[in-house]
């Protein structure tokens, strides 16, 4: 005797002898809905806490877990009712929904490509963790703080306001910078000063005022590299480090530190020069940029 015989013909049997008429398909109806409802309770009872743990264990937040427990949720579904299928003896009409939902889901797929590109997109976000919510990223010419992660967009409050939905797929296809992955971040900044003037003071100056800042961190040590020889300005380089990095504390930082460079430099008479230009034909033509403009009488 089959497994659905033995589960739907005592029920029928029962539902016959008291004169209910379709007993058999009355039958078939009630293991069905018993056998979905118990696999699927146990299923939430038991795969349920299971599946949080080893999502903890991984260490995934709150707003990473939300979309992995419907999911869970959605499989476990999925199961209890291909089992309460089979169970009612109702494998034929399964397959018939089968075959017609395959065909569907072809269809769909080819009219869907980019919501399930960037629904896979999403779950790799969510394993390979790139950011955060809160993070501070860049990507593409753009850049901001992020606001929420979907399975489906990522949303991003860039530093004027303004909220970027992006997909998915367009983050995971580019590169995308995290400045604040890190405990520790390096700010570079480039300080002119003449030629004439002395480096190995500047050079000093710059190194003390880093020194001297409570944000920026003595190891890794300040350091200053001569990078460029401009047309008016010698450039050297500063790079130091700050802990614990977002946007706000790097504006900050790299604001308060330029400021008190400059002051030094304006009290130890160090110059940071202004580009060279060349009057002629009644045009000045700023040698930098090559923007002309109109000479001063």
């Amino acid at each position: 005797m089959s497994p659905v015989v033995a589960s739907v013909g005592p029920v029928a049997d029962q539902l016959g002898q008291f004169g209910v008429p379709y007993a058999g398909t009355l039958a078939q109806l009630l293991v069905f809905a018993g056998v979905f409802l118990f696999i699927y309770f146990v299923g939430q009872a038991t795969v349920g806490p299971l599946v949080t743990r080893a999502m903890r264990a991984r260490g995934l937040d709150e707003h990473a877990r939300k979309p992995l427990q419907k999911l869970k949720k959605f499989l476990i579904f999925l199961v209890a009712l291909s089992v309460a299928f089979g169970t009612a003896g109702l494998g034929n009409f399964l397959q018939a929904v089968a075959t017609i939902a395959a065909a569907a889901t072809l269809a769909i797929g080819f009219a869907l490509q980019d919501v399930i590109k960037n629904f896979v997109a999403g779950i790799f976000i969510y394993t390979d963790k790139p950011f955060r919510i809160g993070d501070w990223i860049e990507w593409n010419s753009n850049s901001g703080v992020v606001e929420d992660i979907s399975l489906r967009v990522t949303r991003v409050r860039t530093f004027d306001n303004e909220l970027l939905t992006v997909p998915n797929g367009v983050l995971m296809s580019d590169v995308i910078k995290n400045p604040v992955a890190k405990d520790e971040l390096r700010l570079k900044f480039v300080f002119g000063i003449g030629y004439d003037d002395d480096i190995e003071k500047a050079t000093e100056i710059i190194i003390e005022e880093a020194e001297k800042h409570k944000d920026i961190l003595s190891e890794p040590a300040p350091s200053v590299r001569l990078v460029e020889l401009g047309d008016s300005s010698v450039g050297l380089q500063s790079r130091i480090w700050i802990s614990n990095p977002s946007r706000s504390d790097f504006v900050k930082t790299r604001g308060e530190y330029v400021t008190a460079v400059k002051q030094r430099f304006d009290e130890e008479g160090i110059d940071i020069p202004y580009p060279n230009r060349t009057i002629g034909g009644g045009l000045e033509l700023d040698s930098v940029d090559g923007i002309a403009e109109p000479a001063d009488d």
